[in-house]
This record gives structure tokens, C-alpha cells and sequence, in this order.
């Protein structure tokens, strides 16, 4: 997907667009990105090249026909491996949980499909424990580790040691996608909606749980505050990725209040993806972090 520059080093990054890596550090670590595919009125998108995250909620929020996401084909991955075959000779590819998509596996098959069209490079994948933006974390962390030129072990282990600490909480603000979805009963949505409840979540080693059922976004930032102050160790490095689904403003108001009360070595606002943005819908608003 991307045409940088061939400067050789040990390990590239690849990973897909449900990571949420913004594209000025996709550019910066030279990071392959697969675009996952969007089905909208029976027409195909590339995630991020044929239509953007603001683009697509816009869609959503008038659609009368659900869109929806193409099965995962290795064909896209086996074209991230031979770009980033021209850089070096390993590469670390990174997908969300397998239970959550077929991406890994076929991320997988072009692998395998790659040891006779790439032998002398040597491709690894690995299933995130995490997704959306603390996947992202996760590729940022493995991409930066690539960077300072790191064996192919090394970079695994980086990887690990990050995927091991993310945490990742987010709110949403109607149920009314994931019941059109069939994520959720309609029953379910109604109740939900003539309550006006913002249901936070966790995501931590590939299971969402329900943590908190607040009744305003506002409440609901709050609370997610308040459930980081137990994850967030003082007095070490925190990197924080903001995630929003067509929710800036509140993204922006939510990056300034985590900036007031913990000391972040780096925090930047991401935009949500679509692929999981299709049955969550606009609106959601979520932070990955992680102590260094």
C-alpha cells in the first residue's frame, strides 16, 4: 500500500487498517498497511484509500442497508509481504484477534503462499491480543523497535512485552448498530436507547467486557478516567492512543482531560475504524494506553 523509500532494515511492520495507526506514523516507521474491504450499496471500498473513516460514518449515520465487511483474503497480505520484502529480509505481521475476524488467517495463508515466491525472507505472524488503536499501539511499538534496525526476535519480544500491558476502554453511544447488526437483541437496543445508556467496555486478552452503563457520554468519559487510574502506573512512560468514530470534539475533550491528570509520554487522537465501526456506529469514543 505504501511506495517509501527501500532503505534496508532487519524487520517491517505490516499490519491492516483496523489498527488505526494514524498515516503520519505509517509513513514515519514505514509501516505496510492492508486495507480491509467495506461493502456500501453493493459497491467495494478499500479502507482508507477509497473512502476515510469521516467518510464512511457520514454513510452510516443516513444508510438504510447496513454496510458491511468482506471476508478476509490473503491476496492483499501476500502484497504487504513482497513491498516489504524489498526492505528486509523478516517481517512482522500483525492482526487483530482471531475470534473477531479472519484476518489472521489469512494473513496466514499468504505466508505459507509467500515461502515460495519470497524464500529468503522470513514471515512471522502474530494475533493481537488487543484491537482497534491498542493494536495500533501494539504495531507502533513493534515498528518503532524495527526501526533502531532490531533482529526479527527482538522485535517479537518488544511486542510482547507491549501487547501484554495495553488496555483498552471505550464507550458507545446507541446499541441501535449492533442490534442492526444482530451483535445485540432489538429488545435489548430499545431498552437501552429509551434509557439513554452509554455502555463503557474493556478490551484486554481478545475479551470485551461490560465494565460501567453511565447515562451521558459526559458521565461515561468520566468513568473511563476513573477505571485508568488503577491501570496507569505514576512516575512511568504512558502512551495513549484517543480512538473516536466521527466524535472529535469529544475526542479533543477527552485527550485534554487525560493529559490533566496523568503524565503521558506521548497521546494522539485516532480515528475509529470502520470495520468495527460498522456495528458499533458513530459516535464511540475509547482510549488504548500502556506503561513503558
Amino acid at each position: 500500500m505504501n511506495d517509501f523509500n527501500t532503505t534496508k532494515q532487519e524487520v517491517t511492520v505490516v499490519t491492516d487498517t483496523t489498527a488505526c495507526v494514524p498515516w503520519e506514523y505509517v509513513a514515519e516507521y514505514k509501516i505496510e498497511v492492508v486495507p480491509v474491504q467495506l461493502i456500501i450499496d453493493d459497491k467495494s471500498y478499500r479502507d482508507g484509500i477509497d473512502i476515510t473513516p469521516t467518510e464512511f460514518y457520514a454513510h452510516l449515520r443516513q444508510a438504510k442497508k447496513m454496510p458491511t465487511t468482506s471476508s478476509s483474503s490473503p491476496t492483499p497480505y501476500l502484497e504487504a509481504y513482497r513491498k516489504a520484502s524489498q526492505r528486509s529480509g523478516n517481517i512482522l505481521c500483525l492482526t487483530e484477534p482471531s475470534k473477531f475476524s479472519a484476518m489472521f488467517d489469512s494473513a496466514q495463508v499468504a505466508a505459507d503462499i509467500a515461502r515460495d515466491s519470497l524464500p529468503d525472507v522470513t514471515i512471522d505472524v502474530m494475533e493481537c491480543t488487543t484491537a482497534a488503536a491498542g493494536q495500533g499501539l501494539v504495531t507502533l511499538a513493534a515498528a518503532r523497535t524495527a526501526a533502531r534496525n532490531k533482529s526479527l526476535n527482538e522485535v517479537k519480544e518488544a511486542t510482547h512485552s507491549v501487547m501484554s500491558r495495553v488496555n483498552l476502554l471505550a464507550t458507545l453511544d446507541t446499541l441501535q448498530y449492533l442490534a442492526r447488526s444482530g451483535r445485540v437483541p432489538q429488545a435489548a437496543a430499545m431498552v437501552n436507547n429509551i434509557l439513554n445508556i452509554k455502555p463503557v467496555f474493556t478490551l484486554n486478552h481478545s475479551d470485551a467486557h461490560t465494565v460501567a452503563l453511565p447515562r451521558t457520554m459526559k458521565s461515561a468519559t468520566k468513568r473511563m478516567l476513573k477505571l485508568m487510574e488503577p491501570m496507569v502506573k505514576r512516575g512511568q512512560p504512558l502512551y495513549v492512543a484517543v480512538m473516536h468514530a466521527d466524535a472529535m470534539e469529544q475526542a479533543v475533550s477527552f485527550k485534554e482531560k487525560i493529559t490533566a491528570q496523568f503524565e503521558c509520554e506521548e497521546i494522539f487522537i485516532t480515528e475509529f475504524t470502520p470495520v468495527m465501526g460498522v456495528h458499533t456506529g458513530p459516535g464511540l469514543i475509547g482510549v488504548a494506553f500502556y506503561n513503558e
